[in-house]
């Protein structure tokens, strides 16, 4: 199973949604939705703190053995000299015992050594993956066929959708 999680910021809260699945499926197996009150204020540079305490939370509700990886929403690393972005934490925080895969919507402005842009569908945006503890090239293959005809996989459009519900 996969594990991918993201969060969406509301007026009161933070709601964190994940969504557990296998590579080839079209719908999650599953949804796990948490919902913090006490989240961080944003600080730039920082957005990992903010972000990670909810991702937690979430995984918090599964049994990490049963994972393959886990997804967020963002990049693994974000230079090319391998500093940490909100993967990378994710990462830290798991003691290293579960590969991490990165997805995201836009390069970062000095990573382009450290993640892979892939073009999915028709769409002319690349999503960017980046990977840890997992072989990058064999993570982008898998993404490049997961269901959907979009550059986003339904999936995580599912959970994107699903996130940003009230």
């Amino acid at each position: 199973m996969i594990l991918a999680i993201d969060v969406h910021y509301k007026q009161t809260y933070a709601k964190c949604v994940g969504v557990l699945f296998d590579w080839q499926d079209e719908r999650p197996q599953q949804v796990i939705i948490e919902k913090l009150t006490n989240v961080a204020e944003y600080v730039p540079g920082l957005f990992y703190k903010r972000e990670l305490p909810c991702i937690l939370a979430v995984i918090e509700k599964i049994n990490l053995a049963d994972l393959e990886a886990i997804i967020v929403d963002g990049h693994v690393f974000i230079d090319n000299d391998f500093g940490y972005g909100l993967g990378g934490h994710v990462w830290e925080a798991l003691s290293h015992k579960k590969p991490i895969i990165g997805l995201a919507k836009r390069a970062f402005y000095a990573n382009e050594k450290t993640n892979v842009p892939l073009l999915r569908g028709s769409s002319e945006n690349p999503i960017y993956i980046s990977t840890i503890g997992c072989e990058l090239e064999e993570v982008v293959e898998k993404v490049k066929h997961m269901h959907g005809k979009f550059r986003i996989p339904t999936v995580l459009q599912i959970l994107d959708t699903e996130t940003k519900a009230d």
